[in-house]
């Protein structure tokens, strides 16, 4: 994808032209690319109108207060497709299905490609639509791939333990969860979504991955969901968040 490969050709001089400025530091750490996606005044006023309308939270800037990280696979064959998804401002209008939910296009703070490379897509205190119910906390991270035909790699699996352990140190993480498992903060103090029915049912990345993660990040301490029956609701095709 053309766009993609211009960004990466001069991200360093470009990234504060594309979006918010970056917060993340230079100490010990993942090496991470940055590849911002269009952050502009649109896309913040339309993160703003999700916060008030569906999360009853009313702010001036769109940002967010980190306290877990999600983790998604992508359902998307390639890191420039991926890219591609997510750039746009608004929802395609293919996907009318969840404009219900606001016109602002799904997003993540992070995408890994299947080589194990990590690309920062958005700063970790801004806000990003890619959880139901929880964006105003989560930094998400997701990961090319399926559950099928392309499964997560080994790479991606190190890098996620790398980045979750630098996110950790950076914001104190209390909670790390997959994607599947959003429904289980259901009455959490943290769930603020308004609307009981707008619900999705998720596979990614699975109980697996995410079992293999939290053993291999034991030391952190952070949280799995609480425990809760998995809640049921209508299904829109394809969301992200």
């Amino acid at each position: 994808m053309k766009r993609t490969k211009s960004l990466l050709a001069i991200v360093i001089v470009m990234a504060a032209c594309s979006g918010p400025q970056n917060d993340s530091d230079d100490s010990a750490g993942p090496e991470i690319v940055q590849t911002p996606i269009l952050f502009d005044e649109r896309r913040e006023q339309l993160s703003l109108q999700y916060l008030q309308q569906r999360y009853g939270m009313s702010q001036d800037r769109a940002t967010i207060k980190p306290q877990m990280v999600v983790v998604h696979w992508t359902a998307i064959r390639t890191f420039d497709e991926t890219f591609a998804a997510f750039d746009p401002v608004e929802l395609p209008q293919a996907r009318d299905a969840i404009g219900s939910a606001g016109a602002l296009n799904v997003s993540s703070h992070y995408l890994i490609n299947r080589d194990g490379t990590i690309h920062q897509l958005l700063p970790d205190t801004t806000f990003a639509r890619h959880v139901i119910g929880l964006n105003h906390c989560a930094i998400g991270i997701e990961n090319v791939g399926n559950g099928t035909d392309l499964p997560l790699t080994n790479a991606q699996f190190e890098s996620n333990v790398a980045l979750i352990r630098m996110l950790h140190e950076k914001h104190d993480i209390e909670y790390l969860v997959g994607h599947h498992e959003y429904s289980q903060f259901i009455g959490h103090p943290l769930w603020k979504e308004t609307d009981p029915g707008y619900l999705t049912e998720k596979s990614d990345p699975g109980d697996n991955f995410m079992t293999r993660l939290r053993t291999t990040l034991a030391s952190l301490n952070v949280k799995a969901p609480p425990e809760r029956a998995k809640a049921s609701g209508p299904s829109l095709i394809d969301e992200r968040n």
